[in-house]
């Protein structure tokens, strides 16, 4: 695979990143979700600089995107335990929102086929944080729903590091053979600096 098919891939998967984590980006704002929401936005940035750096040649921006994309899976792997309810980590904590409110995921009670019955009562209302809905059943449970996201991520960046890996050194390949002065200088030939 050349050089050129591999930059068109890689911009193609950035462009399907900054697609898929706006839309998470949105979610997560419903849900008032902070840890999510600020991964996100340095996330919708990482992948604009490393679509520049695809676009540009620059070989910097497309290795500050591999490292991101490196601490992006780890986020989506903890995400994704953490709504599994893995290694100590439970959904029902407040750890995404900062402790900062009692929300949780927009799709818990907004999920695909989810029924809702609002509690009649005033009493309820009386409370310090009360919850006013109650959600009988869904057609998908709210936590399968986030790790979807996680995975549709995963599914996404784990190609995207590949391919930024191979632009990447292409890309430092290039930088290596030239010599300033308006000449590519291949390793087995003899520079005529030297000289």
């Amino acid at each position: 695979m050349g050089c050129c098919s591999a930059r068109c891939m890689l911009i193609l998967l950035c462009c399907l990143q900054l697609i898929t984590a706006l839309e998470r980006q949105v979610f997560d704002f419903l849900g008032y979700q902070w840890a999510p929401i600020m991964i996100n936005f340095f996330h919708i940035i990482m992948v604009i600089l490393g679509l520049f750096g695809a676009v540009q040649y620059r070989s910097r921006y497309v290795i500050m995107y591999l490292l991101w994309t490196l601490l992006w899976v780890g986020w989506n792997v903890f995400v994704s335990c953490l709504y599994l309810d893995l290694g100590g980590l439970s959904k029902d904590g407040d750890i995404l929102s900062f402790g900062v409110s009692s929300h949780h995921s927009w799709w818990k009670e907004n999920g695909p086929g989810c029924e809702s019955e609002r509690l009649p009562s005033a009493g309820w209302k009386n409370q310090q944080n009360p919850e006013l809905t109650t959600v009988l059943s869904c057609w998908l449970e709210y936590q399968y729903i986030e790790i979807l996201h996680c995975i549709i991520q995963l599914l996404v960046s784990l190609p995207g590091f590949v391919y930024a890996c191979y632009v990447a050194s292409t890309f430092l390949e290039e930088d290596d053979s030239f010599n300033f002065i308006g000449e590519f200088h291949h390793p087995s030939k003899p520079s005529k600096l030297l000289f």
